[in-house]
């Protein structure tokens, strides 16, 4: 084997941690790539893992750095993350293995510190990663999105005294793919209360992107005493217009996706056309975490129909969404993007006339994405907002 895998890449295999990693089935194969040398396999048969020259079998995940990165990861016990965030490594095809792989090979035994596991919660289990101590913020993802898209939260908030917990919703990500359930914003929150049971957690905070902060904002409504504030970053809100399809959503389509032909070929360039930078960086990792679920038939499933949740939630009446959101306790955080088409920023001034005294507003030159789009700024302000 060459040289650098005698040196850099086994001190990380050597000190594998296998309670530190989420691992389905117990075997998974990571293609550890060298990009200025020869790659090798990580091949996990928990709780064991061993270095092999590369084979011809698919990897499940594939992490690629040089070789002055493998080096300074193997000599530097808290540099996986950084090294990602600042674009000298990319985690690609399986982020939950591809990250979990760096969290286990971390070598830090701090209870702060990065690791996946799953926890069973309302006939669910929920697949986390964590990261950092204090009080806790459960991070939830967008749709067609995984825990993955708040990597950057992990990175940047668990140093400074925050337990951040991000978590995959059932349907999406590394966690059970259900074939009954609401798939609503108030089905995913009484998910999340027996969630918070299970970790033992009576009070926590919450940040949400996209339908993640439609669903934090439920936790809101329906159960305000488990929540200490809410970030809302680009959130979900009830169409104020008419909706010119709504009479073809409330039909059955979502079955369809059990049906619906999927082969990868097919949708995987279609998909990163539609996605601004789909072929590279967060945003190529983000499609391949999209299509890990959406090539799946639950997956599917799961995807179409909180798209028809979010597409027919009544905005007014006694139980309308901007009905409700004038009743929100908790104090809330909204990020906006000025460069967002899907929640553009012109909601802002709807929030704010319902929530004159309790909400703060950032914003941002991004898209829908503040969090990965602009780390530094948003979590700055998250920062402050929870500690002040």
């Amino acid at each position: 084997m060459p040289s650098l895998v005698h040196g850099a890449l086994q001190d990380l295999a050597d000190r594998f941690a296998p309670e530190d990693i989420d691992v389905p089935g117990g075997e998974a194969v990571i293609r550890v790539e060298v990009s200025d040398g020869e790659d090798v396999d990580a091949v996990i048969s928990l709780p064991d893992l061993r270095l092999e020259p590369v084979s011809g079998r698919r990897p499940d995940a594939r992490v690629r750095a040089d070789t002055a990165t493998w080096e300074a990861l193997a000599g530097d016990l808290e540099g996986g993350m950084a090294a990602f965030g600042q674009g000298r490594l990319s985690v690609r095809d399986n982020l939950h293995l591809g990250i979990g792989f760096l969290a286990a090979t971390n070598g830090d035994p701090a209870p702060g510190r990065l690791r996946f596991h799953r926890v069973e919660a309302g006939d669910h289990e929920i697949a986390i990663t964590e990261a950092g101590e204090g009080p806790p913020l459960i991070c939830i993802h967008g749709l067609g999105g995984t825990k993955a898209s708040f990597m950057t939260t992990l990175s940047l908030l668990a140093p400074l005294g925050h337990r951040v917990i991000a978590i995959d919703l059932p349907g999406f990500g590394d966690s059970s793919k259900p074939f009954t359930g609401g798939f609503d914003a108030i089905w995913y929150a009484e998910i999340i209360v027996s969630l918070m049971d299970e970790l033992g957690l009576e009070t926590a905070s919450f940040a949400g992107n996209s339908m993640g902060g439609r669903i934090a904002l439920e936790m809101g409504f329906s159960a305000p005493e488990r929540v200490d504030r809410l970030v809302l970053l680009a959130p979900s809100l009830a169409w104020l217009k008419e909706r010119p399809w709504k009479w073809l959503l409330q039909m059955p389509l979502p079955r369809l996706g059990y049906l619906q032909p999927t082969p990868r070929w097919a949708v995987e360039p279609v998909v990163r056309k539609l996605v601004p930078g789909g072929e590279q960086g967060w945003t190529a990792a983000g499609v391949d975490e999209f299509l890990r679920a959406y090539l799946t038939p639950s997956g599917r499933f799961a995807f179409y129909e909180c798209a028809r949740n979010i597409y027919l939630e009544e905005p007014y009446g006694g139980e309308g969404f901007w009905t409700r959101l004038k009743k929100l306790e908790p104090a809330g955080l909204f990020v906006w993007g000025d460069q967002d088409t899907l929640v553009p920023k012109s909601f802002m001034r709807h929030v704010e006339r319902a929530l004159p005294r309790s909400s703060a507003h950032l914003e941002l030159d991004c898209g829908h994405v503040p969090q990965m789009e602009r780390p530094i700024e948003t979590h700055d302000a998250v920062h402050a907002f929870l500690t002040t």
